[in-house]
């Protein structure tokens, strides 16, 4: 764990900022959108002990807006802060969820400065859970301390490393959350149609809406990505399953969900006006931007100028 030595130590004050890095935002924004639609399913997966505690019938996203200015000019704030109702005591907590998708050596660092400024602010008791989805060993849970032999404080938080966790102990689990995280747990290359057939198998078994199957398969699909090739064998391996048709039914990507839609509106309109209502239809699901201009080749302006529409 990292120990800072207050009678030893003599830096300059750090500014805990969150990667601005487009890749990290777009990470952050799959994770924050698949624990937010699956929170009860995340909790019940990972944190069985706290998951009992939590009233899920009382649970609330606290809004960006809310930490603006807070965190030294950091304007994405938290990835994911929800305020819930403890059971037992009827009292408000705070889970404070933070994805982590590169190796930072002060990370538990920058975990306890969110901690601070969460509770300065909201003054709850706060459960704080890092999530890590790299490939490197670094996992600290602790920040500490010390004056001399002194321990002035000992922070702790709960951790998930994705990537240190078998796939195959969750494929038997109807839970969406793991469904699609299988994508970012520990399997061999030779493993990736397997992982995506049991992924599928799940979706199938789930019978989930179309606005959420949509989000579990563009989270999956972000990570993991079969070659043209693995995809001829994932078909092949699926047509010999008992569900295999209802298992073929669930789009393969969001290039193909373009596809299908395109074909059967592009019946009766033409090409823009076919990516116009692909967008439109795209854009009422809540799918994000870059989703819908790489499904239907718009510019980000194009679909802005969609979006007002809706408003």
């Amino acid at each position: 764990m990292n120990v800072i030595d207050l009678a030893t130590t003599n830096k300059p004050r750090q500014h805990f900022i969150k990667e601005q890095i487009s890749h990290y935002t777009k990470h952050d924004q799959l994770f924050k959108q698949l624990i937010e639609a699956f929170f009860e399913d995340f909790m019940e997966a990972f944190f069985p002990e706290f998951h009992e505690q939590i009233d899920f019938r009382q649970i609330t996203f606290l809004s960006e807006e809310l930490f603006t200015g807070v965190f030294d000019g950091d304007k994405r704030i938290l990835d994911l802060v929800v305020e819930v109702k403890w059971k037992e005591t009827d009292a408000l907590i705070i889970i404070h969820v933070e994805p982590q998708s590169y190796k930072q050596s002060d990370f538990n660092n920058r975990m306890f400065s969110y901690f601070s400024l969460l509770y300065n602010k909201l003054k709850k008791p706060i459960l704080p859970i890092a999530i890590f989805s790299y490939a490197d060993d670094w996992e600290e849970n602790e920040f500490n301390m010390k004056l001399l032999d002194f321990e002035v404080l000992k922070f702790s938080y709960k951790t998930l490393h994705l990537q240190k966790m078998n796939w195959r102990t969750f494929i038997n689990e109807d839970n969406p959350v793991t469904a699609a995280l299988l994508s970012k747990m520990g399997y061999r290359d030779d493993e990736r149609v397997q992982v995506k057939l049991e992924f599928f198998k799940t979706l199938a078994r789930l019978k989930l809406d179309r606005e959420k199957t949509d989000l579990l398969l563009g989270f999956f699909e972000s990570y993991l990505a079969l070659t043209k090739e693995e995809e001829a064998d994932f078909v092949k391996q699926a047509k010999r399953l008992d569900n295999a048709d209802e298992i073929l039914e669930i789009p393969i990507s969001y290039e193909e969900i373009g596809k299908e839609k395109g074909k059967e509106i592009g019946k009766e309109l033409g090409r823009e006006e076919t990516q116009n209502k692909i967008a439109l239809n795209m854009l009422k699901r809540g799918l994000d931007i870059e989703v819908i201009t790489e499904t239907t080749m718009l510019s980000p302006e194009e679909v802005e100028v969609l979006k007002k529409q809706l408003d």
